[in-house]
């Protein structure tokens, strides 16, 4: 463990595997809810990956007059029929996987009920994938925007889908598992946590923990 007990994130729809590493070994988690709505990052999207690669599913939002938005404020928009076009794009990729059956009907829910605001929505999914990865973690949404405690690593801009946007982050080194078409792509790291979890299985949760690198002097 490093000299830090806690890390803030942004949210995140069924966040990359980064991103669950840090559940794994922060005991708490700060939430940010006071902040504007960031296009193109995975506060409303997810990659996984599918027979012809990988596989990008955005989570669309209402447009208001406003540019800016606080992300608890915002909308999902329902004008198409996204989710059941995101549940049989992931049941595509994942029913031949060892573990598909057995989380299918913990995940499929998210794909049938509406949500009215994209960050309860996505506190939902974590809050059910931590229980299913069974984390030893604390939720705690922020009071106010920039209130960072000393204690407290920010990475609300750090785990992002544009590689320019990606920062160097010395505490998390992808572990290689077996992937549904590692023999047509290889390895492919980071992609979203469906993707450990369906092929893992029970596993998913020592692996996370492989992944966080502690170096010698965060001890």
């Amino acid at each position: 463990m490093t000299q830090h007990s806690g890390i803030l994130l942004s949210t995140a729809y069924f966040a990359p595997i980064r991103y669950f590493s840090k559940l794994a070994v922060y005991p708490e988690i700060y939430l940010e809810q006071h902040e504007n709505f960031i296009k193109q990052t995975y506060r409303n999207r997810t990659t996984i990956l599918g027979a012809n690669g990988p596989v990008s599913l955005i989570v669309p939002v209402e447009k208001g007059r406003e540019q800016k938005i606080m992300i608890k404020d915002l909308r999902i928009a329902y004008d198409e029929e996204w989710q059941r076009n995101h549940w049989r794009t992931i049941f595509s990729a994942y029913n031949s996987s060892p573990f598909f059956e057995y989380y299918a009907d913990d995940m499929e829910p998210f794909f049938r009920k509406k949500y009215d605001f994209l960050f309860d929505f996505n506190l939902k999914i974590t809050e059910t994938l931590i229980e299913i990865l069974e984390l030893d973690v604390e939720l705690k949404l922020t009071a106010d925007f920039e209130q960072i405690p000393d204690t407290c690593l920010n990475f609300r801009e750090q785990i992002s889908p544009k590689t320019h946007r990606i920062s160097h982050d010395p505490h998390f080194i992808a572990q290689p598992y077996t992937q549904v078409f590692s023999e047509k792509f290889g390895f492919l790291p980071d992609l979203s946590i469906l993707d450990l979890l369906f092929n893992e299985g029970p596993s998913a949760h020592s692996l996370l923990e492989e992944c966080f690198q502690v170096k010698n002097s965060d001890q």
